[in-house]
């Protein structure tokens, strides 16, 4: 297919475009853009909006800023909590505050269980017995620990969204039942790592299966620091493996994502290009690419519709 000059093979596919995983704020590893660098990249390839991770904070925060001082670029900003030690914990109290963080509207429009201090993420980095005891592991039956119960009653009274966070597949599985018996309607289960099987169980529940290039690149051979001074790796998921997975819980339950925002990738609006051709070539067809960076983030995350100019 035929490209205008200086315009990349899948710059089209960004048009419209939700990435709901970028890593932009302040983080001990160097950062590839600021806020406000990721949020005027967006723009500039047309995108609709992107969501803010962030490991240390409630992000809601950094989005709200954005919001107010570079509006009139059209991209809708937003932030959530990942409940890590250092962002509160795992706090119905820290849940509270970060739902209602911002300028008087809006406030966190995601809430993830840790993607750090799970037991299933601490066993793979080789923590010690007493770290990886400190950690949350969802248990296979019974009361779910801690404020969890609490923590899933706020998220469904806000009807915001669920993150599962980097538990294993068997505790995703679990979570996700026992949210859906609270009333909670909007999930999403970062599901590269997960068999088969797993996001299958998934969607029938319910739940959205993300997938992201940070998986499928170079930085998972590199030790990066994420929550301490460890610097750990992560295995890597070839694009076609991630093809299989979006196939086995279908389209219209997946959603795709950049992930990136570490100094060794491209800048997030980037990394979401390369990735998005990456399984265009594994055999997804664009159209389906599409509804995974548009439709569905949009549904997932309240993203109002797109500008028909």
């Amino acid at each position: 297919m035929g490209m205008a000059s200086g315009v990349l093979p899948g710059a089209d596919l960004l048009r419209g475009a939700i990435d709901c995983h970028v890593h932009s704020c302040p983080h001990i590893n160097a950062r590839s853009v600021s806020v406000f660098e990721a949020v005027r990249n967006a723009a500039g390839a047309g995108m609709r909006a992107i969501g803010l991770m962030d490991n240390f904070a409630n992000s809601s925060g950094y989005a709200a800023l954005a919001m107010r001082e570079i509006v009139e670029l059209g991209v809708d900003v937003f932030g959530g909590l990942i409940m890590e030690p250092s962002a509160g914990g795992i706090s119905a109290d820290t849940v509270r505050t970060s739902l209602g963080y911002g300028y008087g509207a809006g406030g966190a429009r995601f809430v993830s269980l840790p993607t750090h201090h799970t037991r299933n993420i601490a066993r793979q980095e080789g923590r010690s017995p007493a770290y990886i005891e400190a950690c949350l592991e969802i248990p296979p039956r019974g009361d779910l620990p801690g404020d969890l119960p609490e923590i899933l009653d706020l998220v469904a009274a806000n009807d915001v969204v669920l993150n599962t966070g980097h538990v294993s597949g068997p505790e995703a599985v679990r979570l996700v039942e026992a949210a859906k018996a609270a009333g909670v309607t909007r999930i999403l289960a970062p599901a590269s790592h997960f068999d088969v099987e797993t996001v299958t169980e998934l969607a029938r529940l319910g739940a959205m299966t993300e997938h992201s290039f940070f998986f499928a690149s170079h930085a998972t051979q590199v030790g990066l620091t994420h929550v301490d001074a460890a610097a750990n790796t992560v295995a890597p998921v070839g694009a076609a493996r991630m093809a299989e997975l979006i196939a086995a819980a279908g389209t219209e339950n997946c959603v795709l994502s950049s992930d990136c925002g570490v100094y060794l990738l491209p800048p997030p609006h980037e990394g979401l290009r390369e990735f998005l051709l990456l399984l265009e070539t594994c055999g997804v067809a664009r159209s389906d690419l599409s509804k995974m960076v548009g439709e569905n983030p949009a549904s997932l995350f309240g993203v109002a519709p797109a500008d028909p100019s």
